[in-house]
């Protein structure tokens, strides 16, 4: 009964700020680590950004670098990804991500992020 289940994507003006969220249920966050993934039409899924089980390491990808944070909340089992600085180019479906190993891999259905004015 793993699930986890997106919210707050929408559309933004370039510059503007967006924060997604990701409730996790059926595990704990502090199993496994949690990643943010997205994919533009005709690109393929990129990783954006991850937090470790322990919390205590960020990753990101240079591109939103500086823009974008990840964080959780471990008493609601929900990790966010705050957007700032949108750029058009950011436009993107974002899907959540839970990650042990090749077989423990589960994936949110997406949310869709469009930035344009």
């Amino acid at each position: 009964q793993v699930q986890l289940v997106e919210s707050g994507g929408g559309w933004v003006q370039p510059g503007g700020s967006l924060r997604l969220s990701c409730a996790a249920s059926g595990f704990t966050l502090s199993m496994c680590a949690m990643n943010w993934y997205r994919q533009a039409p005709g690109k393929e899924r990129e990783l954006v950004a991850g937090i470790s089980s322990t919390g205590l390491t960020r990753n990101y990808t240079n591109f939103v670098k500086g823009r974008f944070t990840i964080s959780r909340d471990r008493a609601k089992n929900t990790v966010y990804l705050q957007m700032n600085s949108l750029k058009p180019e950011d436009t993107a479906a974002y899907y959540c991500n839970a990650h042990r190993n090749e077989f423990w891999d589960y994936w949110g259905q997406g949310t869709q992020v469009t930035v344009s004015s």
